[in-house]
């Protein structure tokens, strides 16, 4: 199941707050020249490596005076701004020191969401892997609120392997892998090392797990992540961050960490972007015959097949499409409003003006084509 990377692909490489800060908090300089010092092997590989870093927050809290990470808003967004400054002084400098160039890379939802801005952020950093350079990507937790975020930077790294075509997402952690239970509290918990994604002892895991002290992510995020890069067709590896070639060794196809294999037919890069890059404004849901004509048939959805809606969605916006069961099918650009879905359910579609949802603006996520 597992494979080398070809030469020269590109490989996004993944590091959370956990993985980069001590007990008491701030960067842990080792932790960042460890992970500097992969980045930098897998460059020597001849693999162009775009960083995906969390740890803005947590570089703050100790510069204010705060031992955890606090809940409300404003305070997160004080120590990201003080925070995002010293970690990218952090990786500058180590970058420096072994002749590397790192540039600064902020994201947010709502940049990602706008087409434009989307491609125009491709672009860029297609520009800087081109020239050499490292970019240094993080949310910018400073700006965004609740509402607009993309909620953990796990979900950013597989999004940004949309963004730059790579080969390979690895994740670095703070355990070996993914394992059946947690290795801190069940002695004999298992390892897995390759699994596809679709397996369900993936669900089993990301139910039971839960989120870092210091970050806001967990195994539940490294789940979806590793999902959400599989439907572009790149495969994501989980391993610990303490192991110094672990990234090298994944890009190699070495028996490291868990090994999540990709989609066999990939998404373009335009249903990457509706599926992944755009928030969902409400939800349609439809009954079993729709199911079917969309996954088995590959057919666009019509009014006659929705049993209900949900949301305020305008035309053109992204929604989930659900079955019966509640079970996510798909996700897509709709051609009508709310109130028109609304007052079009079961009707022919000679009636509702056409598809709801045409096949070519519909993102098929069920199933494993």
């Amino acid at each position: 199941m597992r494979r080398a990377l070809d030469p020269g692909a590109r490989i996004v490489v993944k590091i959370g707050s956990s993985s980069l800060t001590g007990s008491a908090g701030g960067l842990d300089p080792g932790a960042v020249a460890s992970v500097i010092g992969q980045v930098s092997s897998l460059r020597d590989h001849g693999h162009p490596v775009v960083l995906v870093t969390s740890a803005a927050v947590a570089a703050g809290l100790p510069v204010l005076g705060m031992a955890r990470r606090p809940g409300d808003v404003p305070s997160l967004q004080a120590a990201a701004a003080v925070g995002q400054g010293r970690l990218m002084e952090a990786y500058s400098a180590g970058f420096a020191e072994r002749g590397i160039v790192a540039g600064q890379v902020l994201l947010t939802r709502a940049v990602l969401a706008d087409r434009n801005q989307y491609l125009h952020a491709r672009q860029a950093l297609d520009r800087m892997l081109a020239l050499g350079i490292v970019p240094v990507v993080n949310e910018n937790d400073t700006v965004v609120v609740d509402e607009l975020r993309l909620g953990d930077n796990d979900q950013l790294a597989a999004l940004v392997t949309f963004l730059v075509g790579a080969g390979l997402l690895v994740i670095l952690t703070d355990t070996s892998g993914l394992f059946t239970a947690d290795p801190r509290l069940v002695a004999d918990a298992e390892l897995l090392t390759a699994v596809r994604h679709t397996d369900a002892v993936l669900d089993e895991v990301r139910r039971r797990s839960g989120t870092g002290i210091l970050g806001s992510g967990g195994v539940a995020t490294k789940v979806a992540a590793a999902r959400m890069a599989a439907f572009g067709g790149t495969p994501t590896v989980i391993t610990s961050a303490a192991e110094p070639d672990g990234a090298v060794r994944a890009a190699r196809g070495d028996e490291v960490g868990t090994w999540v294999a990709p989609r066999p037919v990939r998404l373009t890069a335009r249903k990457a972007w509706i599926a992944f890059g755009l928030p969902a404004g409400g939800t349609i849901s439809v009954d079993a015959g729709a199911v079917d004509a969309l996954v088995a048939g590959r057919k666009s959805l019509l009014a006659a097949g929705i049993v209900a809606c949900s949301g305020t969605f305008a035309v053109e916006d992204a929604v989930e499409v659900k079955g019966p069961n509640g079970d996510l099918i798909g996700k897509g650009l709709v051609r009508l409003a709310a109130g028109d879905v609304a007052a079009v359910i079961g009707r022919h579609s000679s009636e509702a003006g056409g598809e709801v949802i045409h096949r070519d603006d519909l993102v098929v996520l069920a199933g494993d084509g």
